[in-house]
């Protein structure tokens, strides 16, 4: 076979060195080119972490015994001999930036293990990278990253045990935490979205607000296109070493999360969620954010005062067991005829501002998985006017302690649409019943499921915390709060700090003698229970259709929303889903449900790689239990989010 000249660089020997070239075959192995490369560099050095990279096709030669001809190499390749760690920065969500050396060669999924293995983090899974929004500094900011090195440690791509090995790094972790807890920096996008978000408050959607806020969104969605692709490499998607990426997590799906061995997750899991309350990502009351004001006021002096941000608790065996720890009751039959207001609301036109004038009283019963209402109590021996099946519903909590304001918004799917309803009941036991029920109902539970009298339980805990505490006045002007890093900007521009300072330390009463690992549990929970959590939301253009509109895409379900209102027009749930498939050629999502329902959209503001991997991510996260809680299936994984490349 005839020999032919292949031009490679090697790094090592610098950004100017010339090119060797080196005399092949084309049925010779890439380990025999590196090694022709590496004896006429006649450096003495380890190259065992070398490879070749190809930079026409973007592609790493990774497989040593290949030949050249099987990878279509021929005397016209520029092929680079490159290290396949780098150095690299990296932002986790307490605003900590850490400069380590990461895997450029292999798919983004396992530079991610090898990261969390390094930081004690489990699973991996839940979180990605994506790039920085790009900032102008300014002349008078002459302020320094800090950061912390740990390049001098070597980042694996295998699977991340998460447990053992790295005690002292989960404890350097938490600790680095607490120091930034009053870092108030603000990303230009979000400024910019903030004053898009005039109103949040959950009874009323002004269309003008909300269309304002989804005209930003449609040039701003980059937030969720800055993703990188998990399925290929930091260098093919142009990373270069010494580059800074963030650290978050991407799926609002926390598996078997447990304080014993999870000090570092949770850390990091408590500062994404604050930013998130802090930037209006995700909308509360105004209640709701004296709450989360009182809580982080209350993490950050416990924080200072217990350097060991966690301790073992045998009892939290994962999230949910954690906020539910609470003492079983018998479930009440008085459930099963209670009265209660209701409000209908069609899906168009939508009112401006919901009142209690469009409230009508009936009598309601709670069966099973389902609700019937009727004129009267005693015309609740005869039919129904209707039943709902609460089963695949969005339930949504609309409080105000305060006020003695105790609602409950469903969105329940029909065969047009969504139906809006809302619950009004008439206090705190009532209320805190009923929403347990509707939880459970959506996720397909009955009133006798063992989990109810636990959620009662802790939707009453909750509304203890907003509850003031009348007769308590200690230290209601303590000039040490900084109000700037416990609420968002829109309540500094309708309060004054003296004005919030009270209201902080008067919903801080109710959480003062919580243990630290409890109050970071406390703050998740509620957290999750905001009506847009973990909701990340896509311009795009349904098939027929010649406008665009909003696809909410969560851990659950997918969302189609009115972008000129903001309405939910339909909900369709992972359950129910048959197949998806995505056209790359035309860059179109399509999906099929039970029951003959078809759908498909083009993506606007991103790729369709994207929401692809969304989708296949979510649903993966689905597949996890608790017996395989140390083992990731990262062949599945790849089969659904990888697309036409992991085919």
């Amino acid at each position: 076979m005839a020999a032919w000249d292949l031009s490679v660089t090697v790094e090592a020997l610098g950004p100017e060195a010339t090119p060797f070239k080196v005399s092949v075959t084309s049925d010779l192995h890439i380990g025999g080119v590196v090694l022709k490369i590496v004896e006429k560099t006649q450096i003495k050095k380890d190259w065992s972490d070398h490879a070749l990279w190809w930079e026409q096709k973007q592609q790493w030669l990774l497989q040593r015994s290949w030949t050249l001809e099987k990878y279509e190499i021929h005397a016209d390749a520029r092929l680079s001999l490159t290290p396949q760690h780098k150095p690299l920065r990296l932002g986790l969500p307490n605003g900590t930036t850490l400069r380590l050396q990461a895997c450029f060669s292999r798919p983004v999924f396992q530079t991610v293990m090898g990261v969390c293995r390094l930081l004690n983090m489990r699973h991996p899974e839940e979180l990605s990278l994506l790039r920085p929004v790009e900032e102008k500094k300014k002349k008078k900011d002459t302020e320094e990253e800090v950061v912390y090195d740990l390049s001098s440690l070597r980042i694996s791509s295998g699977r991340s045990s998460g447990i053992g090995g790295t005690l002292q790094m989960s404890k350097w972790m938490c600790n680095i935490k607490c120091n930034s807890f009053h870092c108030t920096v603000h990303t230009k996008y979000h400024i910019r979205y903030h004053n898009c978000m005039c109103n949040n408050d959950r009874s009323s959607s002004h269309p003008v607000q909300w269309h304002a806020c989804a005209l930003f969104n449609y040039v701003c969605f980059i937030v969720d296109f800055r993703w990188l692709d998990s399925s290929r490499s930091l260098l093919q998607q142009g990373v270069q070493e010494h580059d800074r990426l963030l650290l978050r997590f991407k799926y609002y799906c926390f598996h078997d999360l447990q304080s014993k061995y999870d000090a570092v997750r949770l850390t990091q899991m408590y500062e994404q969620a604050r930013w998130a309350i802090l930037l209006e990502d995700v909308g509360c009351t105004e209640e709701e954010m004296m709450l989360f004001a009182a809580l982080q006021y209350h993490i950050g002096k416990v924080s200072l005062s217990e350097p060991q941000l966690m301790t073992s608790c045998p009892a939290m065996d994962d999230l949910d067991s954690a906020l539910q720890h609470t003492t079983c009751v018998p479930f009440p039959m008085l459930l099963k005829t209670l009265s209660i207001l209701v409000c209908f609301i069609s899906l168009s036109p939508r009112p401006k501002r919901l009142t209690l004038k469009g409230y009508k009283q009936f009598w309601f019963t709670f069966n099973n998985t389902s609700i019937s209402y009727y004129k009267s109590k005693e015309e609740s021996l005869k039919e129904p006017i209707q039943q709902m099946n609460l089963k695949g519903c969005e339930v949504a909590p609309d409080v105000s302690v305060a006020g003695q304001k105790f609602c409950i918004r469903l969105l329940i799917p029909g065969a047009q649409g969504m139906n809006e309803v809302y619950l009004r009941c008439e206090n705190e036991l009532q209320y805190s019943r009923w929403m347990a029920a509707c939880r459970l109902a959506s996720k397909g539970k009955t009133l006798a499921d063992s989990s109810f009298s636990n959620e009662v339980q802790n939707i009453q805990s909750f509304l203890a915390m907003q509850r003031t505490t009348p007769g308590v006045n200690a230290a209601q002007t303590d000039d040490s709060i900084n109000t700037h890093s416990l609420v968002s900007p829109r309540y500094h521009k309708k309060y004054k700090s003296k004005q919030l300072t009270p209201r902080i330390l008067e919903a801080y009463q109710n959480v003062a003698q919580l243990p630290l690992t409890d109050a970071l549990l406390r703050f998740l929970q509620i957290w999750q229970t905001l009506p847009g959590f973990g909701v990340c939301y896509f311009v795009v253009r349904f098939k027929g259709c010649r406008k665009d509109e909003v696809l909410g895409i969560t851990n659950n379900r997918l969302i189609r929303i009115d972008l000129s209102t903001g309405d939910v027009v339909k909900t369709w749930r992972y359950n129910i889903m048959k197949q998806w498939n995505v056209n790359w050629d035309i860059q179109q999502v399509a999906i099929e449900f039970n029951g003959n329902v078809n759908i498909a959209f083009s993506c606007v503001t991103a790729t369709c790689k994207i929401v692809h991997e969304y989708i296949g991510g979510y649903i993966f996260m689905a597949t996890r239990t608790r017996e395989q809680t140390e083992v990731l299936n990262q062949e599945l994984f790849y089969k659904l989010t990888g697309g036409h490349e992991a085919l």
